[in-house]
């Protein structure tokens, strides 16, 4: 049997296992239920609360991402272990406040909380529209990695919109199906799976090239003054790039509604518990930045289609001719994708026809509700999928896109619980403002003042927007004590 078979067939050993823990999850649950479809009646337990806020942050943006730009832009990749340590660290402070207020209003989204609090639908349909647009973004960097894993490791034996269509036609099934749950179970399988491959294949790459992780860095630095500092001749990334790209990831990590609206899942303990212990992923993440660097000066870059596939590419050309290396190491990266994939199209479901849909038509059966959120799971990933196969955006540019919209939720967030004089107007105001100078900055004009993220600028406007606006506005005393004395 060929490499590439052997290779097919322990990746998709692999993808009928997640499968079948997918939909297992779901098992002898309410099928109509929105409560359980969208927050697993709010009993998510510690462990699968970490895989599944985990899974978000080892994804394809870290197993190929991740060694893309340690490889490309060198200590510019450092950014992804600092944001990963400081940015759930928000959500101790405003995790379990939005649970109590979440549980005793009974609600689902970020829309449903933004909305109430400010008393406006057009913010809760505001919020689902951001929202959703978002999810597709970030969800395209999922199936771009997917996509990539099949055709390299099979040897363009499977071309790459085949590759994505099967790995996350999987994921759509156990989502519809299962709900957050199916999520949350089927992210410990894959944790557990990308984190044995990564650690293996990370060191095993140091210590065939290089003998050593110091005497990697070492000729790193010999061959390449600068690509292991910030600012310097030589770096990458200017000091106030990479300063913008941290704060606009810690910032906006968790307000990534997908992610906010886990506070609706699970207990106020159980948040503080996964905030404590969730930095570990970060140290589970140091050997995907290996790999990258591991292959500074051995891999010419003109064997490459792009520094995403840097690892694929190591592993069929310099870890020997198994095909079930090759295989193992494929289920590996399709786990680290296919890991926040379905969250992610979990919570674009969810914004869809919790924020966008029911607002609009009140009067929705519960019943109606749930099919309009698992028809969304196919439209989202469809579009998505489209995207994936013939958008050209690199995986962390993607991600980077996509959180400088995202992040223009923090003030209209944190004035809910913090500021009384906070109005719907302001909050309108800020979020068109900011989406609108981030995208600005994003596609029509991508040289920023100073070298500001594009993410960080909108975040800017946003602020001045929402205060001056809310100030000239009269607030809703009613909402405000609801929320701020919560």
């Amino acid at each position: 049997m060929e490499r590439w078979m052997i290779a097919l067939l322990a990746m998709g050993v692999y993808l009928v296992f997640a499968f079948l823990v997918g939909l297992l999850a779901g098992r002898g649950r309410s099928f109509w239920s929105v409560s359980e479809y969208t927050v697993a009646d709010r009993g998510l337990g510690l462990v699968l609360m970490w895989f599944l806020m985990g899974g978000t942050v080892f994804s394809a943006f870290a197993f190929l991402g991740g060694p893309g730009w340690a490889y490309s832009k060198g200590a510019a990749s450092f950014y992804i272990l600092a944001y990963t340590c400081l940015g759930l660290l928000p959500w101790y402070l405003i995790g379990p406040k939005v649970a109590r207020i979440g549980e005793r209003k009974n609600f689902y989204t970020m829309g449903d909380f933004l909305g109430d609090r400010y008393r406006s639908r057009a913010i809760q349909v505001l919020v689902g529209i951001i929202s959703v647009l978002a999810f597709i973004q970030y969800l395209t960097l999922q199936i771009k990695g997917m996509a990539y894993v099949f055709n390299v490791l099979t040897e363009d034996a499977i071309p790459i919109w085949l590759g994505a269509l099967i790995s996350y036609g999987i994921v759509i099934v156990y989502v519809a199906t299962s709900g957050v749950r199916g999520a949350a179970w089927s992210d410990v399988l894959q944790g557990i799976l990308m984190l044995v491959v990564a650690w293996v294949v990370g060191f095993a790459l140091v210590y065939q090239f290089h003998d050593g992780i110091g005497a990697m860095f070492r000729g790193i630095a010999e061959t390449r003054p600068g690509f292991l500092t910030i600012g310097g001749e030589g770096s990458a990334m200017s000091p106030m790039a990479y300063t913008t790209i941290l704060l606009v990831s810690v910032v906006g990590f968790i307000m990534w509604p997908h992610l906010f609206t886990k506070s609706f899942t699970t207990t106020e303990k159980k948040i503080k518990q996964t905030v404590l212990v969730y930095p570990l992923f970060a140290i589970f993440l140091v050997p995907i930045l290996f790999i990258g660097f591991s292959a500074v000066g051995i891999v010419d870059p003109s064997e490459l289609s792009g520094p995403d596939t840097i690892l694929p590419h190591l592993v069929t050309n310099e870890l020997g001719t198994s095909g079930l290396v090759y295989g193992l190491i494929g289920a590996g990266a399709l786990a680290a994708a296919m890991s926040s994939a379905d969250a992610i199209t979990h919570g674009g479901s969810v914004s869809f026809g919790r924020d966008i849909i029911q607002p609009l038509k009140p009067d929705l059966s519960e019943r109606a509700q749930i099919w309009i959120m698992r028809l969304s799971v196919v439209a989202i990933g469809t579009v998505a999928y489209y995207l994936s196969i013939f958008g050209a955006a690199g995986l962390v540019q993607l991600l980077v896109g996509a959180y400088g919209s995202i992040v223009q939720f923090a003030p209209a967030v944190y004035g809910a619980l913090w500021w009384r004089r906070g109005t719907a107007p302001g909050v309108i105001a800020g979020l068109v403002g900011g989406i609108v100078v981030n995208y600005y900055f994003q596609l029509v004009q991508t040289a920023t003042p100073l070298d500001i993220n594009a993410g960080i600028l909108g975040l800017m406007v946003n602020i001045v927007l929402f205060v001056g606006v809310s100030m000239a506005t009269q607030p809703d005393e009613a909402a405000a004590d609801d929320y701020v004395e919560a």
